[in-house]
C-alpha cells in the first residue's frame, strides 16, 4: 500500500473518533444548556407571578368595589342629600362615577384588555342611566323625583352593566385558580 494512502487512513482513523466524540460532546453540553436556561426560564416565571398575583388579586378586588360603588341604588343612597334638586343629584352622581373610575383606572395593568372595556361599559353604561332619566325629569325639581326615575330605569332592566362586571370579574379572578 502506498505510504501516502497509509496516511490518509491513519488520519481518517484518528479524525473520525475525535469528530463522533466532538459532536457527542456538543449535543449533550447543548441539551444541558438548553435545559439549564429553561430551568432558570420557569424559575423566572414562577417569581413573577408570586410577585403579581397578589397585585392582580388586589386588582379584580379593587374593580369590584367599584362596580359595587357605581350601582345606581347605592350610588344615590351615597350622594343624595336633602335640599338638592335634579341637576344637583345628577351632578353629584356623574362625579362620584368619574371619581370612582379614576381612582381605578391603573388596575388595568393587571387584568385583560376585555375586562378593562367590560369595566368601562359598566360606568359608561351608569352615566347613560343617569342621562335618560334626566331626560324624563325636571332638573330644577327635586332629586327624589331624578332617583326615582333612575330606580325605574334600573328596575325595567334585567341585569346591570356592572353586575355583568362583577360576573367577568370573578370569571377572570377564577382563571388565575385553575
Amino acid at each position: 500500500m502506498p505510504i501516502w494512502l497509509q496516511v490518509i487512513l491513519d488520519i481518517v482513523q484518528l479524525t473520525i473518533p475525535g469528530l463522533i466524540v466532538y459532536f457527542t460532546v456538543r449535543t449533550m453540553l447543548k441539551q444541558y444548556f438548553s435545559n439549564q436556561q429553561n430551568t432558570e426560564i420557569r424559575k423566572l416565571q414562577k417569581g413573577k407571578q408570586e410577585h403579581t398575583l397578589p397585585l392582580r388579586l388586589q386588582a379584580y378586588e379593587r374593580l369590584s368595589l367599584f362596580c359595587e360603588r357605581i350601582s345606581l341604588s347605592g350610588l344615590i343612597l351615597r350622594t343624595r342629600q336633602e335640599g338638592m334638586n335634579a341637576a344637583q343629584l345628577r351632578m353629584a352622581l356623574l362625579l362620584a362615577i368619574q371619581h370612582e373610575f379614576e381612582h381605578n383606572i391603573t388596575q388595568q395593568v393587571y387584568v385583560s384588555d376585555q375586562l378593562w372595556q367590560i369595566i368601562k361599559i359598566a360606568r359608561d353604561d351608569a352615566v347613560q342611566v343617569i342621562t335618560q332619566a334626566c331626560e324624563a325629569v325636571d332638573l330644577k325639581g327635586d332629586a327624589i323625583k331624578l332617583a326615582e326615575a333612575i330606580f325605574h330605569l334600573e328596575s325595567q332592566r334585567e341585569m346591570s352593566a356592572s353586575e355583568k362586571a362583577l360576573i367577568a370579574i370573578k370569571k377572570e379572578a377564577g382563571l388565575l385558580f385553575g
